[in-house]
């Protein structure tokens, strides 16, 4: 059915014939994108001039005019209609009698309706103290009624507005970043609103503004695309929800890819962010030149009258050779040549972050469209210039996004583009995989002073997750692609090597420390062997801390920093020929062993709560004092269950389980008995902790036998039904036959839940296995727990035993 007939049908059918239209209009799987929201806005304006007609009989002195997006002909399925009846304020009957004649049927058939009815003057008064009235003024189009009074108005509008432009576009900046700081940054969220987020929708709206300002412009190359493009996903979500949102929630995300024949929601999202990038680097280009103009308006007539009426010229700082700063940015200087320069964007860009100044648009450019390629490998300067702009702090972001918005960065780096937009569906990541690399160089930043080779550093800083966009485990990709790009940028031999060990083993640290017993010596050997030198050892430890805060606060604390500390010094010590420590001869601290002395003398559980808000002993505090949560000490004779009695009991308390290590206790001489010491970090769920005395009487009775733990965690589950939520991945349970040659590692990656440490924990005791010692780690959403489990006497279970306490426990956790 052609637009045409459709129009036809909603003028001779009135509401209900708009409705059937409307229909089969976001129906027709022939029209998407532009052509179907103006063709809707087509059809709305038709229907709406049907209504206006029918109720204008006789009223002179009056139109009806769109505002907002409807004004601009963007009407997504679920839109709602910015309507204003203009009037000369002649008969106000009259006008409140066609208000009701236009209202009414738009409320009938569901739409959304924004309206007002206003005279001109009261339509500018309006404008001028509401700036969102104003900017939907801007878009004002006439659908009925009096041209004249429409075009009236739009003109007086629009003078309004560039002669109020020095004192409303700072208010508009402002708004904008307020909105940002709310919404955050539509390019790096997994569950982004379209309309409201930096770089989303209403900044797009915001820099068509600053335009009709005639103040400055944005950058337009790229940008009605990128426009059109969130445009076109917002329609999507429409029709896939039925509502009228513009956030794109992750349950969502494959019907709209499906929607827009995209192959999946990542493909989806890695659109969205480069259409929301676009628009971010757009209006930071553009609020700068904004800040610039009214800088220079307020400062130019007081420079005039001192130089006599004559033009000023603007100053030009020299930063390095073919770079100067000019009012407040980065610019070519007029001698520089880019096309017999290639180290010069490399230049600019380390000298505009060292300055901590933008590079400016027109240099970005002038670079990009005709600097030449480096020469493979880099000249030393290259590679210097790039050390100098990663090593440059937080200044270095800027810089890194206004070289990638004119693809210098992928010519640069080509396997640049397998990274950049792709998003990381885990919650623990703030950061798409290009940008949590910057961030990851940016920490790494800070470390230089801790470590010998801050080049090496710094380079396997940016190249440690690049083999995200490859398939497979990324590290093993990334130490191939890290071979080539370092060699490529010029290191020797010897340093490729270190850049790519530490990029294949950047996760080794603080998986080991979190995961495995350090007390082990084949735990401490086996990453000995993995890093190779003391020196290694030191860039992986710098790296290790810049990765985990680079990727967000549930990934780093003084917690997990000590245990990585406490790792890297053990291996440090074999390093240096000294071989690990036995861990029998580990000795306790002072209060374990009074803990541990009064379990055997009482024959049952003793425990401790300490709340922490300091670094662990040994660890530099850093910043504003960290809330660790509680520290939980329980030392108890060793017997069967333990495990699952002290998680169980927790459990009923609601206390979630952040860090636990379970181990045997080496008594003092003289002293009879075995102890198990449990030395855990929780936090309440909600309200205050429970008291010591109440926990350990709950766990005597759970030792006992007398507490049905698993009745009263099923009573307590069955009184709250599950939340609809993301259905999360399956449980996954491997074995580690190598990790430790005195017992059987068992590893558990799940999604945490209340009560899945005792769930754990009764699935061993049930296979008839011992917990030498357990090491969880809660990482946002995820649990990561090792178990060093061994038979009944004490040694490691055989494989195909070990393999069949995985499958159990595997099964259990998914039942």
């Amino acid at each position: 059915m052609t637009g045409t007939y459709v129009q036809k049908e909603a003028e001779d059918s009135g509401p209900s014939g708009y409705a059937a239209a409307r229909l089969r209009l976001l129906t027709e799987e022939t029209r998407s994108g532009p052509p179907r929201r103006a063709a809707l806005a087509d059809l709305t304006d038709d229907w709406l001039t049907g209504l206006f007609a029918a109720g204008a009989e006789g009223l002179r002195g009056a139109s009806l005019v769109a505002v907002g997006g409807y004004g601009r002909g963007e009407l997504s399925p679920r839109s709602d209609l910015d309507l204003l009846l203009l009037h000369d304020g002649g008969d106000p009957k009259a006008v409140a009698a066609l208000a009701d004649r236009l209202w009414y049927p738009v409320w009938d058939l569901g739409l959304d309706l924004d309206h007002s009815v206003r005279t001109p003057a009261e339509a500018r008064k309006t404008a001028g103290e509401d700036l969102k009235v104003q900017l939907g003024l801007l878009d004002a189009r006439h659908i009925a009624g009096d041209l004249g009074l429409t075009a009236s108005l739009r003109t007086a509008v629009l003078a309004d507005w560039r002669n109020q432009a020095p004192k409303r576009l700072p208010e508009l900046q402002e708004l904008c970043a307020e909105r940002a700081e709310r919404q955050g940054e539509l390019q790096y969220l997994l569950e982004p609103d379209l309309k409201e987020a930096r770089g989303g929708l209403r900044d797009a709206t915001a820099l068509r503004a600053v335009a009709a300002s005639w103040l400055a412009d944005a950058p337009r190359e790229g940008l009605a695309d990128a426009r059109r493009r969130l445009l076109d996903v917002r329609d999507a979500l429409h029709l896939a929800t039925g509502r009228a949102t513009d956030r794109l929630a992750l349950q969502e995300q494959d019907q709209v890819a499906a929607e827009l024949g995209l192959l999946d929601a990542d493909t989806l999202l890695r659109q969205v962010y480069e259409a929301a990038r676009l628009v971010s680097y757009a209006s930071d280009v553009t609020w700068r030149e904004v800040g610039r103009v009214l800088r220079s308006r307020a400062v130019r007539p007081r420079l005039r009258a001192m130089l006599g009426g004559g033009k000023p010229t603007a100053e030009r700082s020299p930063l390095a050779e073919g770079v100067v700063e000019q009012e407040g940015e980065v610019v070519l200087a007029r001698a520089a040549r880019p096309e017999r320069d290639p180290v010069l964007p490399l230049r600019a860009a380390a000298a505009a972050a060292q300055a901590d100044l933008p590079l400016s648009l027109h240099a970005v450019r002038r670079l990009a469209a005709t600097v030449r390629p480096l020469p493979a490998p880099w000249p030393a300067e290259a590679r210097e210039q790039l050390v100098t702009l990663l090593g440059s702090g937080r200044p270095t972001i800027e810089v890194w996004e206004a070289l990638e918005a004119e693809g210098l960065i992928t010519r640069l780096l080509p396997d640049w583009e397998r990274v950049r937009c792709r998003p990381q569906r885990n919650a623990v990541h703030l950061w798409t995989v290009d940008r949590h690399l910057i961030e990851t160089a940016v920490r790494a930043s800070d470390f230089t002073r801790r470590v010998s080779r801050p080049d090496l550093l710094l380079v396997a800083a940016l190249l440690h997750d690049i083999g995200k966009g490859w398939p497979g485990d990324h590290s093993v990709a990334g130490e191939i692609i890290a071979k080539d790009v370092a060699t490529r940028i010029g290191f020797d031999r010897h340093d490729v090597s270190v850049i790519a060990t530490l990029v294949r083993h950047h996760l080794l640290l603080i998986d080991t420390a979190t995961r495995r017993d350090l007390e082990d010596p084949a735990t401490v050997r086996s990453v000995a062997e993995a890093v190779g030198s003391e020196s290694t050892l030191e860039l992986l430890h710098a790296l290790t801390e810049a990765d985990a805060l680079a990727t967000g606060p549930a990934a780093w604390s003084s917690w997990r920093g000590s245990l990585v500390a406490d790792l890297v010094k053990r291996v440090s010590a074999v390093l240096a020929g000294d071989a690990p420590a036995d861990p029998e001869e580990a000795a306790p601290t002072a209060e374990q062993e009074r803990l541990a002395l009064e379990a055997v003398a009482t024959g049952g559980p003793v425990l401790s709560l300490r709340a922490q808000t300091e670094p662990p002993a040994g660890q530099e505090p850093s910043g504003d004092p960290e809330p660790l949560g509680v520290e939980l000490l329980i030392a108890v004779p060793d017997q069967p269950g333990v495990l699952p009695a002290v998680s169980g009991v927790l459990a009923m308390h609601r206390l979630t389980v952040r860090t636990a290590e379970l181990r045997s206790l080496h008594l003092p001489d003289g002293v009879d008995g075995s102890v198990l010491l449990l030395d855990w970090r929780v936090a309440a769920e909600y309200g205050s902790l429970p008291q010591a005395a109440r926990l350990r009487s709950d766990l005597v009775r759970a030792l006992d036998g007398s507490l049905d733990i698993a009745g009263r965690l099923a009573e307590r589950d069955a009184a709250y039904p599950r939340r609809r939520g993301v259905v999360a991945p399956a449980a996954r349970v491997s074995v580690h036959p190598a990790a430790s040659r005195l017992a059987t590692v068992i590893e558990v990656r799940s999604q945490d839940a209340p009560g899945l440490l005792f769930r754990i924990g009764r699935a061993l005791e049930d296979a008839s296995v011992r917990v030498r010692s357990a090491h969880v780690s809660t990482l946002g959403a995820n649990a990561v727990d090792a178990f060093y489990v061994t038979g009944p006497e004490g040694a490691p279970l055989p494989g195909d035993e070990a393999a069949a306490v995985a499958r159990k426990l595997e099964e259990t956790l998914r039942g």
